[in-house]
């Protein structure tokens, strides 16, 4: 048995439900705590959050290139102090017109503050929250918060530095394998180890379409990898099949979150709101009595039904 937090993952166990907030904030904290709270109210088990190191993640050459950011993002970026003297003066001097891809990944990082008080929140609210570091450097920033686990992003699943760094802290890991096959699955699972691993089946694509989805491979990959546990990270419109994920025998499913999928920002379209995020909780918190016992038996309730329609019974 696999736990995280206080909470047991199994597949005899209810579904350990992550609500991946991600970059979805938009870098305001407010926005941040309304998708907790969203979280909250729909009874998920944890949220999510995405960390980076931006110049160490992201090359000079990719941060300088011309990139239209929503204004009211890097307005919101100036205020908090995230962005360089440089960019300031460049974007108030352009109307915040003249934005970098720099600039954007720099407004979408969450300081050391502002984490703090994502971690005194969910604690107040009673809900786990961990997050995806992208580098060294941010695992051993969120070490001072003692997260319950490690997810490894889809573009990280091949960083053997990374996850080498991560395996060391000793914690729970959640390993989505967007844009991996069957080999490099093989090499993940060997480096990290079955124990203490939750693999989630994943394709890359934003949103996801239906027929890139291939669920038939989480019952595949229960049975080829029983010491691990199998879940699911969909990133497709709709709550469908996220319930035929857990049907099939994902014990954990993660869904990207948003208040608004119309809001700017590259994940929003990819994401649940709110009301479709009760509507999948509640689905999968009924799903075990929707799927009973593995068995066929005569239900007491059928009985006098086949009391009254039963014409023979020659096969006794």
């Amino acid at each position: 048995m696999l736990k995280i937090g206080s909470k047991e993952i199994g597949y005899n166990q209810p579904v350990f439900i992550v609500a991946e907030i991600g970059i979805n904030h938009n870098g305001d904290i407010e926005i941040a705590k309304k998708l907790i709270d969203g979280a909250v109210a729909q009874r998920c088990d944890a949220v999510k959050f995405q960390k980076r190191t931006v110049p160490v993640v992201y090359t000079a050459e990719e941060l300088a290139k011309p990139r239209q950011v929503n204004e009211g993002v890097l307005r919101n970026a100036v205020r908090r102090g995230v962005l360089s003297d440089e960019a300031v003066k460049r974007l108030t001097n352009s109307d915040f017109e003249n934005s970098t891809n720099g600039d954007l990944k720099w407004a979408l990082e969450l300081t050391q503050k502002e984490y703090r008080e994502i971690d005194r929140y969910c604690r107040q609210k009673g809900i786990l929250w961990f997050a995806s570091p992208w580098d060294e450097g941010s695992v051993d920033f969120l070490e001072q918060f003692d997260l319950p686990c490690y997810k490894i992003a889809s573009a990280c699943n091949l960083d053997r530095n990374l996850m080498a760094h991560i395996k060391a802290k000793g914690k729970p890991i959640i390993v989505s394998v967007g844009m991996t096959d069957d080999e490099r699955i093989e090499k993940i699972v060997k480096f990290l180890g079955k124990e203490n691993l939750v693999i989630l089946h994943c394709t890359s694509t934003y949103p996801g379409k239906d027929n890139e989805l291939h669920l038939a491979n989480i019952p595949r990959l229960i049975k080829k990898y029983p010491k691990v546990h199998i879940g699911y990270s969909g990133h497709e419109v709709g709550v469908y099949s996220s319930l035929v994920a857990a049907s099939l025998g994902a014990c954990v499913i993660e869904r990207h979150i948003t208040l608004d999928r119309a809001m700017w920002g590259t994940d929003q379209a990819a994401s649940l709101e709110l009301y479709g995020l009760g509507r999948l909780t509640v689905q999968l918190r009924d799903l075990p009595i929707y799927l009973g016992q593995p068995a066929k038996v005569l239900l007491d309730s059928e009985k006098p039904i086949e009391a009254k329609l039963r014409r023979k019974n020659t096969l006794e």
